[in-house]
Order: structure tokens, then C-alpha cells, then sequence
């Protein structure tokens, strides 16, 4: 079954006509079309895509099985025109992503029932085909390198951004498009800010050194992160180390289809709390990703939904202790029939430089 197929088939449970995909994530899943400006109208018989003179061309390339409309003058009167021409009674619309002003604009365009929807495409996008997880196991393969690269390249008296911008840079040598997001080099106490962006900092003797990173390839990501040393950072923070990789080795082994995400972040915040470094660890214990960095499936205290095989998660306990500095590591994971995946295979054991 295609992903319009599937696609389809949630319509016709929410008793739509058509679906207004505008959301550029969603737009990339249903129509490979990887431009900035355009739009799909999904009926239950047809797929147009809309865009202007300047994709037109490439959304004939990469959104097979769609009819290619031009729009001369708002991209909107085009969606009216089909509304009209295939006589739709109701069209969906996703409310994420459609601004109030839009929407009264859409409201005096279309005519027709305006339904507004939400997670029909990124319910789908949850479950990843063979392509993707191929695509991102490449994104993790470039994130790895990456790693070990930058451990030899690290050095005392270097600024965190000068580490994340090196980081970056090899990343894009080795294919990636673009990083994840904005790279997280966070050095001695600093590490105890789960998102502490790379700043001026220097790098200094005795560190305790988060790196949270990953690259985008070919429109899917990788996110992973390892905590290590620069020099001893001293017997606590080691022993701080030890616990979160006895949490997210525990994390890795229970990650499988049927368990839910409430369940499997308890195991990572029981085993803290066992220590009692409950308060200590205050973040999710993972998300999905895929086309974003965050996305569906959850792994957090509010995720009731149960695993099912081609999930892409991440496993990402940390603990964090202001003024003294924090630990995380991170892999990327696919559930599989039997159990999961580990898609990063940088060393997790303390390293010290």
C-alpha cells in the first residue's frame, strides 16, 4: 500500500473529500518534492500539486503520480478551482499549520466544508519503510564518523563553538545537507544545561564534555550524543557517568514492539530514582525522529502508545547537577519484530582525553 493509499484510508475514516497539505514535512512524505513553495490537494481519487513557475519542473520530477498545477497568482485560487472542478463537499485542512489569517482567507475562497485536522500525515510518517531506515542508519554512519573525528581534534583552549563548528563542517564533507540542529557543546558546569547550545566557552583541563548533535541526509536525520572528559573530572561526575550508561544500556535492552513509551522512560527514571537522582533527571527519555528531529513516537511519562516495528527512537537519560556538570548519552534505535536496532555505535564508556 502507498503512502496516498494509507493516506486515503485515514481520510475516509475522518469523512474528508480531499486534504490541503501544507506543512513542507508532510508535503516532502506524500510527494517527494523537497522545494520551499507548493502545496498538495489529496482527493480520494487524485493528488494535485500546486506551486509556482520556479518548481514547477522539479515537482514534475519528484511528485510522481501527482498532476502539477501552476499557480499564475495566489496559490489558493488553485485550490479553489479543484474544489470546484472535482465537486468536494469537504476538505480537510492541517490546523498546525495553517495560520488565522489563512484560514479566513480560506474560508472566503473554498467552497466547501473546511474541516480542521491534525497527525493524519505524521501518524503515518511514525512508521518508517526500509528506505528510511536505510537513509537514516547513513545519517547515524556520518554522525559516528563525526565523533570519532572531533575527538581528535578537541583540544584545551578551544571555544565550544569552535568544536561544534568543526563538527559541522566534517559532517558536510561526508555528506550531510545541514545539521540537525544547533550543535550542543557544553563544557564543565555548563554541562549540566541539557540544551546547552555551543557558546565562547573554553574548553578547559578536568572537563566534562556533552556533545548533542547530528546531520541531516537526503531530508532525514540523525541525533545522538556522548559525554566525555578532558583530563579526570573527578570521582563524582565519573560515577555519574557509570549510572546513566547503566540506565541507557537498560533503556536499549527493554526498547521493543508492544512496550509503551510511559513504560520504557520508567525504566530509565526508576533506575535514577533507585540512586536518588530523580530530580536530577528531568527531560524525556526520548523521541522520535525521522523528517524532523522530533517527532512521534515519544518515550515520556505522557506516551501511551505502544511501539510497533520501523519506529525510529532515540535513548537519551541524562542526570544534571548545577555548579558541578551533567551526563547524557544518546543512541538512535529501530524497533524491530524481535526487539530493536541500535543505529550508533560510537563507544559509550567514559573516555578521557
Amino acid at each position: 500500500m502507498t503512502r496516498l493509499d494509507k493516506l486515503r484510508t485515514e481520510m475516509i475514516d475522518k469523512g474528508l473529500d480531499a486534504l490541503l497539505v501544507t506543512s513542507p514535512y508532510n508535503l516532502r512524505y506524500v510527494s517527494n518534492f523537497t522545494g520551499t513553495t507548493g502545496l498538495a490537494v489529496i482527493t480520494l481519487k487524485k493528488a494535485y500539486f500546486v506551486t509556482d513557475f520556479r518548481y514547477t519542473q522539479q515537482a514534475a520530477k519528484q511528485a510522481q503520480g501527482f498532476e502539477i498545477v501552476q499557480n499564475f497568482g495566489s496559490i489558493y485560487d488553485e485550490v479553489s478551482r479543484i474544489v470546484t472542478k472535482d465537486n468536494l463537499n469537504t476538505l480537510g485542512f492541517e490546523e498546525n499549520f495553517i495560520t488565522f489569517r489563512i484560514f479566513e482567507l480560506l474560508k472566503e475562497m473554498i467552497p466547501c466544508e473546511l474541516i480542521p485536522v491534525a497527525g493524519l500525515i505524521e501518524e503515518l510518517r511514525e512508521v518508517k519503510d526500509e528506505n528510511e531506515i536505510a537513509t537514516i542508519r547513513k545519517a547515524c554512519e556520518i554522525a559516528d564518523s563525526a565523533f570519532k573525528f572531533i575527538l581528535g581534534e578537541i583540544k584545551t583552549g578551544m571555544t565550544e563553538i569552535e568544536v561544534a563548528n568543526k563538527l559541522d563542517f566534517h559532517m558536510r564533507s561526508l555528506g550531510a545537507t545541514g545539521v540537525s540542529f544547533d550543535t550542543i557543546v557544553a563544557s564543565g558546569v555548563r554541562s549540566a544545561m541539557p540544551h546547552g547550545v555551543a557558546s565562547e566557552k573554553r574548553i578547559e583541563m578536568g572537563d566534562m564534555i556533552t556533545l548533542d548533535f547530528g546531520c541531516y541526509y537526503q531530508g532525514y536525520v540523525s541525533d545522538m550524543t556522548r559525554t566525555f572528559a578532558i583530563g579526570d573530572p573527578g570521582q563524582k561526575l565519573k560515577d555519574i557517568h557509570q549510572l546513566v550508561l547503566d540506565a541507557q544500556l537498560m533503556v536499549n535492552e527493554a526498547a521493543k514492539p508492544g512496550i509503551t513509551g510511559v513504560e520504557l522512560d520508567a525504566v530509565a527514571r526508576n533506575y535514577f530514582a533507585k540512586y536518588g537522582y530523580a530530580d536530577a533527571f528531568g527531560h524525556s527519555t526520548g523521541h522520535g525522529i525521522g523528517l524532523e528531529v522530533h517527532e512521534g513516537p515519544n518515550v515520556s511519562r505522557l506516551a501511551e502508545k505502544a511501539f510497533v516495528p520501523g519506529n525510529v527512537i532515540t535513548n537519551e537519560p541524562g542526570l544534571y547537577f548545577p555548579d558541578l556538570g551533567g551526563v547524557r548519552i544518546e543512541d538512535d534505535l529501530v524497533i524491530t519484530e524481535t526487539g530493536n536496532e541500535v543505529l550508533v555505535h560510537s563507544p559509550k564508556e567514559l573516555i578521557i582525553l
